[in-house]
């Protein structure tokens, strides 16, 4: 999956475009250390974690095989505006604090089951605000200039959607998801109506 079609599958994915097109210039990801991300070794373990809910192991690598977290905190910290780092950090606050009160218990304590429905709740909320703030593909609806392209200073889009952008461009800009990985349909997402060309690959899922 080249960069063009990996960012049209990622905007299908979330009805929101790639946010952070500072990463499309990476040849490789650069070596951060993790310190100066700002992030910490339990918070790549949760973007891990999250990670392998959208994308599972199955009979090909997940989320977790390509250690997608380490690459989204890198994203986060060198690719993102402020109003976006904002949205993310605050985000995932609320991630946590909403699975604490629906299941009591942390996220990670969590069945495979809690997981999966909690996340299939925010993609449904996450499509929801977005509708409602007018963003969508990779325009703001709600600009008064029409057409113009989406400011990522000024509109954040629901900070599920953030998650899940990164979870997908982390995963198939890594080694085993560019090589080992057929192609993937993310989970929780519904898609329908995907033609086959001969010469396709299969889907994964």
């Amino acid at each position: 999956m080249n960069r063009r079609d990996l960012l049209k599958f990622i905007t299908a994915a979330t009805g929101v475009a790639f946010v952070g097109g500072k990463a499309l210039a990476y040849e490789n990801l650069p070596v951060v250390p993790l310190s100066d991300t700002g992030f910490s070794k339990e918070d790549v373990a949760f973007f891990n974690e999250l990670g392998e809910v959208i994308l599972p192991r199955t009979d090909t690598p997940g989320a977790k095989d390509a250690d997608v977290g380490s690459c989204m905190a890198v994203l986060v910290a060198d690719c993102y505006h402020p109003t976006m780092q904002k949205t993310f950090k605050e985000g995932l606050v609320t991630l946590k604090k909403r699975a604490e009160k629906e299941y009591g218990k942390d996220f990670l304590l969590l069945s495979a089951e809690q997981k999966m429905e909690l996340l299939s709740a925010l993609d449904e909320e996450a499509k929801a605000y977005n509708a409602k703030k007018g963003i969508w593909g990779d325009v703001a609806m709600s600009n008064p200039n029409a057409g113009a392209p989406w400011d990522e200073e000024l509109v954040a889009p629901h900070y599920f959607s953030l998650i899940k952008q990164l979870v997908l461009f982390s995963f198939f800009t890594s080694e085993v998801g560019s090589t080992k990985v057929l192609r993937y349909v993310a989970i929780p997402t519904k898609y329908e109506d995907i033609p086959y060309k001969k010469g396709d690959r299969a889907w994964a899922t």
